[in-house]
C-alpha cells in the first residue's frame, strides 16, 4: 500500500524487462504478484508526472497482467471500456517509457488509440462501446476465415455496463453463439456486492473443464427429452441465482462465471486459462477495488478518479485567489435557481461531479438525478419530467450529448418541451483529446427547430444565459468551455437577457468581427489592432439578423469566430443570413478546421487552429489583401 505518489522513479526490474506481452508470458505465475506491485508503483509515478486518470487503472493491474499472460494479444483482440482503464495495458505493450509523454503534444493519448499500437484493438473515449466493437471484430474475423480459434475480449467496467448499448450488444452476442469473452470489471461503480467465498468457489467450478464438459454433454443427451432438459436448465439457473447475479446474462445466452477476486493474479490466470478452452459467449464477473494500492484513492475513489500533475513543493506557484470554473458557476446558479423555484431539477448522466453539481446534490437530494452512463435515457427522462410541469436542467458534456441526438430531436424539440441543456466542455478540452472535445454542438444544435442556442463569452454571461434558457418556454442550450473564463465579476442575481440580441463591444470600420462565445477576448485583441468592429453575438439561434444586416451594409468584410467546427457552425448561419437577404458583403468564417484536433494544451491547440489573437488577425489580413487585389 502506497500513501504518496512516488516523485522519483521506483525500482521496477521485472517491469523494465517487458517491452511486449510475449516477454510477460516468459515469467512464471509466481512472479506475477511482484510484477503487479511494480506496475502499480510505475503507474502512480508516471501519472504523477503527467496527470490523468489512474483510479480505474490501479484497479485492473492484476487483471491486465493475467489477460496478456493467458491470451495471445494482439491476435486475440482486447478492447478496454472505459478507456481510462487502459494505462496498465499501455505500459505492458511497449509504451512504458512513453508514459511520461501522456496527454502532452505529440505524446501518448489518454485513451486506447488504434494508430498508437497494434495492441489497441479499438479506440475508446466514450463508454459502453466495447461489446459491440468486440462482436463486430469477431464476426468479421470468422467471415474472412482469419484467426478462427482466436478470442475477442471486451473488458467493460467503471459503470459502463449501465448504458443500454452494452445490453443491446450482449443480446446480439448471445444469439451469435461464438467465442467472445466479456469481462465485467465490477469496481463498486457497477452492479453487485463484494466477492464471497461461496461465490468464488462456484465461479471456479463454472469455469472448470469437467463442469463444462458435463454441462454440454448433458444438454446434447437431454435435447431429445425437452421436459428433462428444461428441468435441468431451471435447476442450474436457480443454483446460480442463489450465489450470483448471473441469471440475466445466462438468459441472454452467456455462460456466466463469477464473482471472482480481481486482485488474485494466480486465480485469474487459472480462470482465464480454463475459459480459453470453452466455446461460445462467456461472461466473467470480476470484482476489483478502484484505486487499489494507493491509500487516498481507495478511500475516495470518486475524488481520486483522476490526478493533476504533481508539482514538488519547491516548484509550486504561490497560491492566489482562484476564479471559479464554468462548471462551478453553473453549480452555484443551479442551487440559487432551486432555492427560488421548487420545480427545478438537475439531471446528469454520471457527470455530476465534473459538471459542478456536488453542492446541489447535497442540498437538494430529492431533486438531483444521476442516471448513470445513459445519455439517451437522461434526455428522455428530462422530457418526461417536463411533461408533468417540472423544470429539468440536464448537465451534460458536449461530446456526450452527441450520443442522445435522436432523443434531443424526437423527445424534446419536436414536442417543444421546457428542458434546459447546460452543455459543459464545449470547444477544445486539452489533454483528453478529440474523443472528449466539444467541437460539433453548435453545428448539430442550430439545425433543430424550436432550439434556443446561446454562447456565453464569460462567467457572468453564462449565468445570465442559464437563467434566460430556464425561463424560456421550450428547449434551450447554453454551451460553455472547460475550466475557467476571463474572470468576470459575478453576483447571485437571476436576471435574464433579451433573446436574440447581440452586444457591440467595439466600434470600428471596414471590418466587423462577430464572436460567438469563448473567443471574444482574442477577437477583441485582434479588433484593436485592425480597428475593427467587434460584436459579442451571444445567440447562435436566433441570430441577431437586424445587427448582421446593418453591419453588412456598413462594412466590407464580416468575420465570424467560434470554437466549434467551422463547417455548419455559427459562421455558416451568418452566411445563410447574408444570402437570404441578398447581401454580397465578403465573409470569412473562422473556427475549428475539418480535422480531429489531437490532445495538447488548449492555448497551443487554439493557436494551431488560427484561433488566438494573432491567428485571427493574420487570417483577416490575408483576406483583406485578397479583396484589395481583386479590385
Amino acid at each position: 500500500m502506497l500513501d504518496a505518489i512516488p516523485l522519483d522513479r521506483p525500482s521496477t526490474p521485472l517491469l523494465d524487462a517487458i517491452d511486449d506481452p510475449a516477454q510477460l508470458r516468459e515469467l512464471s505465475v509466481d512472479q506475477l504478484d511482484a510484477l503487479a506491485r511494480e506496475l502499480r508503483q510505475f503507474l502512480l509515478y508516471s501519472v504523477g508526472k503527467t496527470g490523468g486518470h489512474f483510479g480505474a487503472g490501479l484497479g485492473v493491474v492484476e487483471l491486465t497482467i493475467a489477460l496478456h499472460y493467458v491470451f495471445n494479444t494482439p491476435t486475440d483482440s482486447l478492447i478496454w471500456d472505459v478507456g481510462h482503464q487502459a494505462y496498465p495495458h499501455k505500459i505492458l505493450t511497449g509504451r512504458r517509457e512513453q508514459m511520461l509523454t501522456m496527454r502532452q503534444p505529440g505524446g501518448l493519448a489518454a485513451f486506447p488509440t488504434r494508430s498508437e499500437s497494434d495492441y489497441d484493438a479499438f479506440g475508446v473515449g466514450h463508454s459502453s462501446t466495447s461489446i459491440s466493437a468486440a462482436l463486430g471484430m469477431m464476426v468479421a474475423k470468422r467471415q474472412q476465415g482469419r484467426d478462427k480459434d482466436s478470442y475477442t475480449i471486451a473488458v467493460i467496467g467503471d459503470g459502463a455496463m449501465t448504458a443500454g448499448m452494452a445490453f443491446e450488444a450482449l443480446n446480439h452476442a448471445g444469439d451469435l453463439d461464438d467465442n467472445i469473452l466479456v469481462i465485467l470489471n465490477d469496481n463498486n461503480m457497477s452492479i453487485s456486492n463484494n466477492v464471497g467465498g461461496l461465490s468464488s468457489y462456484f465461479a471456479r467450478m463454472w469455469a472448470s473443464k469437467p463442469y463444462n464438459f458435463i454441462r454440454s454433454g448433458s444438454k446434447k443427451m437431454l435435447s431429445k427429452l425437452p421436459p428433462a432438459l428444461k428441468a435441468v436448465h431451471r435447476a442450474e439457473e436457480y443454483m446460480k441465482g442463489m450465489v450470483s447475479p448471473g441469471t440475466l446474462f445466462e438468459e441472454i445466452g452467456f455462460n456466466y462465471i463469477g464473482l471472482v477476486d480481481g486482485h488474485d493474479t494466480a486465480g485469474l490466470v487459472e480462470m482465464l486459462s480454463n475459459i480459453k478452452t470453452l466455446r461460445g459467449p462467456q461472461l466473467l464477473h470480476v470484482v476489483t477495488q478502484k484505486g487499489k494500492g494507493y491509500t487516498e484513492s481507495e478511500n475516495d475513489p470518486f475524488g481520486m478518479h483522476a490526478l493533476s500533475k504533481i508539482t514538488p513543493a519547491s516548484d509550486a506557484p504561490v497560491p492566489t485567489r482562484s476564479a471559479p470554473t464554468y462548471s462551478q458557476v453553473f453549480g452555484d446558479w443551479l442551487c440559487d435557481m432551486a432555492e427560488q423555484d421548487h420545480r427545478a431539477v438537475g439531471i446528469t448522466p454520471a457527470m455530476g461531479e465534473g459538471s459542478g453539481m456536488r453542492d446541489f446534490a447535497e442540498r437538494f437530494p430529492k431533486r438531483f438525478h444521476d442516471v448513470a452512463i445513459a445519455e439517451q435515457h437522461a434526455v428522455t427522462f428530462a422530457a418526461g419530467m417536463a411533461c408533468e410541469g417540472a423544470k429539468p436542467v440536464v448537465a451534460i458534456y458536449s461530446t456526450f450529448l452527441q450520443r442522445a441526438y435522436d432523443q434531443l430531436i424526437h423527445d424534446v424539440a419536436l414536442q417543444n418541451l421546457d428542458v434546459l441543456f447546460a452543455i459543459d466542455r464545449a470547444g477544445l478540452v486539452g489533454e483528453d483529446g478529440p474523443t472528449h472535445a466539444g467541437s460539433f454542438d453548435i453545428s448539430y444544435l442550430r439545425c433543430i427547430p424550436n432550439m434556443l442556442v446561446m454562447t456565453p463569452s464569460d462567467e457572468a454571461e453564462a449565468r445570465l444565459m442559464l437563467t434566460t434558457g430556464y425561463q424560456h418556454e421550450g428547449p434551450a442550450a447554453v454551451r460553455y468551455p472547460r475550466g475557467k473564463g476571463p474572470g468576470a465579476k459575478l453576483d447571485h442575481s437571476l436576471e435574464s437577457i433579451e433573446i436574440g440580441k447581440a452586444c457591440v463591444k467595439r466600434e470600428g470600420k471596414d471590418i466587423a468581427i462577430l464572436a460567438f462565445g469563448s473567443l471574444l477576448a482574442p477577437a477583441i485583441e485582434a479588433g484593436e489592432t485592425l480597428d475593427a468592429t467587434v460584436v459579442d453575438m451571444r445567440f447562435v439561434k436566433p441570430l441577431d439578423t437586424e445587427l448582421i444586416t446593418r453591419l453588412a451594409g456598413t462594412h466590407k468584410l464580416l468575420v465570424t469566430v467560434e470554437e466549434n467546427a467551422v463547417m455548419g457552425g455559427a459562421g455558416s448561419a451568418v452566411a445563410e443570413t447574408l444570402a437570404a437577404n441578398n447581401f454580397t458583403t465578403a465573409i470569412l468564417n473562422l473556427g475549428l478546421n475539418d480535422t480531429f484536433v489531437e490532445h495538447g494544451k488548449v492555448p497551443q491547440m487554439l493557436a494551431e487552429q488560427g484561433l488566438d489573437a494573432n491567428g485571427i488577425e493574420s487570417s483577416i489580413r490575408r483576406r483583406v489583401d485578397c479583396l484589395d487585389a481583386s479590385l
